[in-house]
């Protein structure tokens, strides 16, 4: 039997168990594909990642990310918490940044006084949603046309795809049905006035174990540089998600101008030995 390291941090929120928790595996080397799903479907979260040696000489780490359903290229809230565990178990920056290699290349990490942030990726896939995808999300949620303000690609490596709505409340009151949309990510958006959040997410993946994401560092990356170069929100702002869901996700967008940060609070709150 063998022992790794083993982290569970909250990412995106300071309020304990109201961020969303990702299961971090340390020196994960030896450790199968088929192991590593395995695992992610036994943990049953959003998404369980394993940390290795980096494979490019520019990254200090290379990371692995795997849903209940497979691989993914990229995802936010893993790579903040991987990088949160790999600092707290000692892991040093050659540079000013952390960089870590995953599937879509090469991200970089900085750390603050209270948070950590990565450069949001740049959009692989953008433009509008085809409309017979479109017409079928709507009726999975329970839409009408008209209620969609906007509905676009915002594809960093993760596949998403966003509507944005005019009514908050709308969008906090939605209970889809996703039997038809197996595997396909879905984020929903509506301004909040008057909020503490410049806006409301809500995130859904079709067959997941965790259907709807409580904080996603994907999605609102995507949707960070879509809302940025559209002049739909300002150089810095807060996304609140999760709130649908009892949970209290705040992530912080900041564009310095040239690059776009995706930021939030990273709490351990499980550490101990993962035996395989």
């Amino acid at each position: 039997m063998r022992a790794k390291r083993f982290t569970l941090v909250d990412v995106f929120s300071t309020e304990a168990f109201r961020g969303n928790p990702v299961a971090v595996v340390h020196d994960a080397g030896g450790m199968s594909d088929q192991d590593m799903l395995g695992l992610a479907r036994w943990t049953n979260l959003s998404e369980t990642c394993f940390l290795l040696p980096a494979d490019d000489p520019a990254a200090d780490y290379r990371l692995r990310i795997f849903s209940t359903l497979r691989e993914m290229p990229f995802a936010g809230h893993p790579t903040l918490g991987a990088c949160h565990a790999w600092l707290a178990a000692g892991g040093a920056p050659r540079g000013e940044v952390v960089v870590q290699s995953c599937s879509v290349g090469l991200v970089q990490v900085r750390a603050g006084q209270s948070r950590l942030a990565f450069r949001a990726p740049p959009l692989l896939r953008a433009g509008p949603v085809e409309e017979p995808l479109l017409a079928s999300i709507l009726t999975a949620f329970g839409l009408h046309r008209d209620e969609v303000r906007h509905a676009r690609w915002v594809d960093n490596g993760a596949g998403w795809l966003a509507l944005m709505l005019d009514d908050r409340a709308r969008l906090l009151g939605l209970a889809p049905d996703l039997s038809g949309l197996h595997g396909v990510p879905i984020g929903l958006c509506a301004p909040w006035p008057g909020g503490d959040a410049s806006f409301e997410v809500r995130a859904f993946i079709g067959g997941d174990a965790v259907p709807e994401d409580p904080a996603t560092g994907s999605l609102n990356a995507g949707l960070a540089r879509w809302l940025l170069a559209e002049g739909m929100a300002p150089p810095s702002f807060v996304i609140a998600q999760g709130t649908a869901i009892g949970r209290a996700g705040r992530i912080h967008v900041h564009s310095d101008g040239t690059e776009v940060w995706i930021g939030g609070a990273c709490v351990t709150r499980v550490e101990g030995q993962l035996l395989l």
